[in-house]
């Protein structure tokens, strides 16, 4: 199948203080959330100037596939559009079919399936489609890419580098603590069906295979000796909504009261360095491992590697050329590249937010 172009479509985020609560509010919205909780997320954008690092991370990851594209005689023009904040998929998706694009491909910021990680791009595209009317693109999206090398390498090797800095006689009781953003329960049993699943997880969707998968991907090749946990941050539900658990910061004390004292924070879930990164790892996690006299480092996200960009050339080709083998270093993939009828459907209760 030939294709015109390919779409980065991610969650956006605000470029200044004046855009952070229009921007809160276009995540929630519809969702109920109270607005004194969406003061207490906006006062951590405020930390950062009140931007996230988020768009200028995707303008580096424009730019880097644009040249990647171009460098192996792809010649496909790159798009840019979000969810939540400008420039809003809507008007991307318009100027790609004011720019003549009849089809092309998306690569989603999201390497996991989950509805809010994956189906509801989906609706994103189908609204933008819409809305763009007769003359829309065709818009097809890239599989997740979990456990491609080219996302699962770069982590490896920076959790090698930071287990390498602790004094080897703490790598007894040093742990690498994978995070990734909780969801609700019932959600995470949703993400996929159970015919994708199989046997690897009785009670549990593909959002938490994927993650456990890539957790023990990056821990077997960057520290094989170190035991790991893939623990979940982020929480943004009411207490009566189960949602994933254990928190990070609550592992962090269970860990601190077992004579570990070192931990790798890895955030597995993540593709860049955004504000549930810094704030919830960087700012209240430290200050947790501070407090309970743990040593802390946290590795950095995948999404400015060089092999990643390659990876995103990689999932392009691979849906050009049918021919081209797709990567994938686990047993649970590669991932389909057309979502099954009832994969990851939307939850009766409003999807959470997560800011990014």
């Amino acid at each position: 199948m030939t294709y015109d172009a390919l779409l980065l479509l991610s969650f956006g985020g605000p470029e200044g203080p004046d855009d952070v609560m229009p921007f809160l509010e276009n995540v929630v919205r519809g969702r109920g959330v109270p607005r004194d909780r969406l003061l207490g997320v906006a006062e951590h954008y405020q930390h950062f100037g009140g931007a996230s690092p988020i768009n200028d991370q995707n303008r580096a990851l424009l730019a880097a596939i644009r040249d990647e594209l171009s460098a192996h005689d792809l010649d496909l023009p790159v798009y840019w559009g979000n969810r939540n904040w400008h420039p809003f998929v809507e008007d991307t998706v318009a100027a790609m079919a004011k720019d003549g694009i009849g089809r092309a491909l998306v690569f989603v910021t999201s390497a996991y399936s989950s509805y809010s990680g994956c189906r509801q791009y989906q609706e994103d595209l189908v609204r933008a489609a819409e809305a763009a009317g007769a003359d829309a693109p065709e818009l097809h999206k890239i599989r997740h890419f979990f456990d491609h090398p080219g996302f699962i390498d770069p982590q490896a090797d920076a959790v090698r580098a930071a287990v390498a800095e602790i004094d080897s006689s703490r790598h007894a009781t040093t742990r690498l603590v994978f995070t990734a953003h909780s969801i609700p329960t019932s959600m995470a049993r949703q993400a996929g069906p159970a015919a994708l699943v199989g046997e690897l997880t009785p009670d549990q969707g593909l959002y938490v295979v994927e993650l456990r998968e890539a957790s023990r991907l990056v821990a077997e090749a960057g520290a094989p000796e170190i035991g790991w946990d893939l623990v979940w941050q982020s929480r943004s539900g009411p207490p009566s909504v189960p949602w994933l658990e254990p928190d990070v910061n609550d592992h962090l004390t269970a860990l601190a009261d077992a004579g570990v004292t070192d931990v790798v924070v890895v955030p597995v879930g993540f593709v860049s360095d955004h504000v549930e990164v810094l704030w919830d790892l960087d700012v209240e996690a430290r200050e947790t491992a501070r407090r309970l006299g743990l040593g802390f480092t946290r590795t950095p996200s995948p999404g400015p590697d060089p092999r990643f960009v390659a990876m995103v050339r990689e999932l392009v080709a691979e849906r050009l050329d049918p021919t081209v083998a797709k990567r994938a270093l686990s047993p649970v993939g590669p991932s389909h590249d057309t979502c099954p009828l009832g994969c990851c459907p939307p939850p009766r209760r409003p999807a959470p937010a997560t800011a990014s």
